[in-house]
């Protein structure tokens, strides 16, 4: 054999193991200590949607290994500076995913037998869709979207909940699936809105209860908060705004009242969240600016109908929009009605 065919063999072995792809298994314990630190991992799902739906865990988000865009979609949404944490059901499925993002150039850590051991093993699960989202600095905030009108927010090891209601179908035992809240937001006194009960599970020494004026009456404590007022949380690292929230249609008048309820503007590290309450498309929302995440609601007759929360959008443009408490409303036509704007559709009802 010439010098040349040797040169040419080796350099083709070469690429091939050079290409290998790598990635570490982690056992149970050693997968928890890396998702449950902070700040957050990027911790992937590779199960089906409807796998994921009955359960997953805490932050992860759901990308299907047998989506012929699978790599796509990952590379798309996470840069290659921060690992990846991988799993499936049983560990096959994740194997394998592992071995394509590692090829593509990710640094991957698969879960050892995957959804099963760590249930086995009494870890903790939830049914909840996470939706994340970056800061100004790149800090991770997630957003879990419990249902109907009831959100939770996780940012630097701080809790933050959104009319936490245990009723209407929830799955929810918000005691053991969420720690004590820093800060509990209510928007108005409906009972699919504001529950005692589970205001109280959540409340620790140090929590911070916001409430509009009507619900503070109602439950007699808690700080009440109106419409136009603001108050920074957290140290300084969350300002929170109340906006308007009320009816405007002839006749619906009386389900919320214009000054009584609250939408609320969070701005964590240069990201600002809408949470915009019970509320049709008022005109103050004429007034919200760079507005990065809103949610809207769409449950006519109480709150939006379709067409109005398509003209709310247009009028602040979000960069992402969530419709929430849609209830039995068909909201599959909005992401059309919107181009230009991120719309996700996600099951909140």
């Amino acid at each position: 054999m010439n010098k040349t065919v040797m040169i040419t063999i080796a350099f083709s072995l070469f690429g091939l193991f050079s290409c290998k792809a790598n990635y570490t298994d982690l056992d149970v314990d050693g997968f928890s200590d890396k998702v449950g630190a902070y700040p957050p991992v990027r911790l992937i799902d590779v199960r089906t949607p409807e796998e994921y739906s009955e359960g997953h865990l805490m932050g992860a988000v759901n990308y299907d290994w047998y989506d012929s865009l699978f790599v796509d979609n990952v590379t798309a949404a996470f840069d290659k500076s921060e690992p990846l944490y991988v799993y499936c059901r049983s560990g096959k499925r994740a194997s394998e995913a592992s071995k394509a993002l590692s090829k593509a150039g990710f640094e991957v850590f698969n879960l050892k037998g995957g959804y099963l051991a760590w249930t086995d093993a009494g870890k903790p699960v939830t049914k909840y869709e996470v939706e994340r989202f970056a800061t100004a600095s790149g800090a991770p905030v997630d957003i879990i979207l419990i249902k109907h009108g009831s959100l939770a927010l996780s940012y630097d090891g701080i809790s933050i909940q959104v009319d936490p209601v245990a009723e209407l179908g929830k799955s929810t035992d918000y005691a053991k699936e969420f720690p004590k809240a820093d800060v509990i937001l209510v928007t108005h006194e409906h009972g699919d809105h504001l529950e005692d009960a589970t205001i109280s599970t959540l409340t620790g020494d140090n929590t911070v209860l916001l409430l509009n004026q009507t619900s503070r009456d109602k439950i007699g404590r808690g700080e009440a908060i109106g419409n136009g007022e603001t108050r920074t949380l957290c140290d300084g690292k969350i300002k929170l705004e109340g906006v308007p929230a009320y009816n405007t249609t002839p006749g619906r008048e009386n389900f919320h009242p214009k000054g009584n309820g609250n939408g609320y503007v969070l701005t964590i590290d240069g990201l600002r969240i809408y949470i915009a309450g019970d509320t049709e498309d008022v005109p103050e929302m004429a007034d919200l600016k760079d507005i990065d995440v809103a949610f809207l609601p769409v449950n006519q007759p109480y709150t939006m109908t379709v067409d109005q929360c398509v003209a709310a959008a247009k009028v602040f443009k979000p960069k992402v929009l969530i419709p929430y408490h849609f209830s039995k409303t068909d909201i599959s036509s909005i992401p059309d009605l919107l181009p230009g704007i991120d719309v996700r559709l996600r099951d909140m009802r």
